[in-house]
């Protein structure tokens, strides 16, 4: 579906893009994740035809032609342009004419589109009566005007509520649900988490990591923690702990210690019953999965976004 090869943006001695190579297959849910300035916008608005790389490619369905692409997809960007002026319907006619749509064929999608979108009960009122999160779900119905196989999306969720951004999320799955290819850059982590089924991890313009869900998070597993809680002789706990070269003691607070280096369960079981059977006391144990912010922040060693 999308194919970017080694794509490089330089504005003078500064490197925007270095040497991205990606590869999104047909029916993903990407997301592109990475600290402010880390390249991700530059990335979506080269696909979209709206930068030119300073070197490198990007095909979509089989094609470098620019124009073919935007064929190929619809795009939504981090600030959405709309017309207050306009009513929704009269909003979808209006980008339906830049599609190169008739009137006949707008009005035959886009009661479908606003369905879609929950905002068909809206197709008479002002955009500008419309809150942000509807304005955001209208252009997400705007850039599907044409039926394009691939939907590149710029922090479609910034600045929405929590309720807004929940609508949000069951909108793109529903998308993906009809074998749609979506590309997201987002700094909710927690919802590209829960939606996406591969991301993509950029920082000062490299990508750091690049894969399915599943795998990337897999990475986390050697910061999974152990959290002990010790009735007594917490010291002696530690020391017997720390014979142990497979585990980290992270931190001692109280009577709680956390190890790092727990891979599984059969391991942090293996580890309690040894420290009982030395006479440890132990009134509880649990595992600290690490969740894609953890990982994430170790990814970009711990760069704010």
């Amino acid at each position: 579906m999308l194919y970017i090869n080694n794509l490089c943006k330089n504005y003078g001695s500064f490197a925007a893009v270095r040497n991205l190579t990606l590869h999104v297959p047909k029916g993903d849910l990407f997301g592109f994740i990475g600290p402010n300035g880390a390249g991700k916008t530059t990335t979506i608005r080269i696909v979209c035809g709206l930068l030119r790389p300073t070197s490198g490619s990007v095909v979509i369905s089989g094609t470098e032609d620019i124009n073919a692409m935007k064929r190929c997809f619809g795009y939504v960007p981090d600030f959405f342009g709309v017309y207050d002026n306009l009513k929704v319907i009269e909003y979808m006619q209006f980008y339906g004419s830049l599609y190169g749509m008739t009137y006949r064929d707008v009005q035959a999608v886009a009661g479908d589109l606003l369905s879609l979108v929950n905002l068909e009960d809206k197709r008479e009122n002002y955009v500008d009566e419309l809150s942000r999160g509807m304005k955001q779900r209208l252009c997400v119905a705007r850039a599907l005007l044409h039926n394009p196989e691939l939907l590149m999306m710029d922090e479609p969720s910034s600045g929405l509520d929590p309720a807004s951004r929940v609508e949000m999320k069951e909108l793109l799955m529903n998308l993906q649900s009809m074998d749609k290819t979506i590309v997201i850059s987002s700094h909710i982590l927690a919802d590209i988490s829960e939606m996406c089924n591969a991301i993509g991890v950029m920082n000062h313009g490299t990508l750091v990591a690049a894969g399915k869900m599943e795998d990337i998070l897999q990475r986390g597993s050697d910061m999974s923690e152990l959290v002990l809680s010790i009735v007594s002789d917490v010291d002696a706990a530690v020391m017997m702990l720390r014979e142990n070269p497979a585990v980290s003691v992270v931190s001692v607070r109280q009577n709680e210690i956390i190890l790092r280096g727990v891979r599984d369960d059969v391991t942090a079981g293996r580890i309690v019953a040894d420290l009982i059977n030395r006479g440890v006391v132990i009134s509880g144990f649990h595992r600290n999965e690490k969740s894609l912010e953890t990982i994430f922040m170790n990814m970009v060693g711990g760069a704010q976004q």
